[in-house]
């Protein structure tokens, strides 16, 4: 199995877990954002939007950098291989079920057809 930091998969998994903190990933990839365009469109205040920024910083995500008064995200997609590499692993369980649901489809498939 890929060995990881706990702590790490953790924070990545837990940044990933919500819908608007997924969303704002999903905007920085297309480039650097100031947080407040980066909270403009969800119905969130501006401190909701900074603690979202601020877990996906925990996970190593988000960098943030301070020009003067603005404080401008970017996306560093790099965590995603540990989640990516952890999620692989058990890939081979579920590709294991899905053969054998395909199995079990055709079998039932070549009973129904014989008089």
């Amino acid at each position: 199995m890929v060995e990881n930091s706990s702590q790490q998969l953790d924070a990545i998994f837990h940044a990933l877990a919500d819908p608007t903190r997924r969303a704002m990933l999903r905007m920085l990839a297309d480039g650097e954002l100031s947080v407040s365009e980066l909270a403009a469109p969800f119905p969130v205040s501006l401190a909701a939007a900074s603690k979202h920024i601020k877990t996906l910083e925990r996970a190593g995500m988000i960098r943030r950098f301070v020009h003067g008064r603005t404080h401008t995200c970017a996306l560093d997609a790099t965590p995603l291989r540990d989640g990516v590499a952890w999620l692989h692993y058990y890939e081979q369980f579920w590709n294991q079920r899905l053969d054998a649901l395909e199995a079990a489809l055709a079998a039932d498939h070549l009973d129904k057809e014989k008089p």
